[in-house]
């Protein structure tokens, strides 16, 4: 995980729709960057329900909300259009980005060890630094803490 303080690394990933965003597009703008693990699955889908529901709020605070997987763009546009999801998810299947903030780990799962996304949400403020960064991600309370956050 990068730490707090520490510059935001900038990055160009397509979204939903086949869109590049770059970080520095938002730059004068609070960013929710959110990594998770793949499109429709139960936790993800949870955390990703909770800043749609929320997201008039962020965008009411100066806040953007980015969601990052290695998901395909076509996955992301099923999962935006199943669960009507109102903002930005973007694609990153090389890993790029998801390596630059440093949340490709290996993962233990039922006594099974391979590489994967750890869920992992970070808060970029106005200049691209890093001011909330945090790996113990509850899926279904994740937007709701860092709605407080821009408080």
């Amino acid at each position: 995980m990068l730490e707090v303080g520490t510059k935001a690394p900038d990055f160009e990933l397509p979204d939903q729709n086949g869109n590049v965003h770059k970080l520095s597009d938002y730059r004068g703008k609070k960013v929710i960057l959110y990594f998770y693990p793949k499109d429709n699955t139960p936790g993800c889908t949870k955390q990703a329900c909770g800043y749609s529901e929320r997201y008039p709020l962020f965008v009411e605070k100066g806040a953007v909300v980015l969601g990052v997987s290695k998901d395909s763009v076509a996955s992301h546009k099923r999962f935006e259009e199943k669960q009507n999801l109102g903002f930005t998810i973007l694609s990153d299947p090389e890993h790029s980005v998801i390596e630059a903030y440093d949340v490709w780990k290996e993962k233990k799962n039922y006594g099974k060890v391979s590489m994967g996304v750890v869920r992992t949400t970070y808060l970029v403020d106005e200049e691209g630094i890093i001011i909330r960064a945090n790996d113990k991600v509850k899926a279904a309370d994740d937007a709701e803490k860092m709605l407080k956050e821009l408080d």
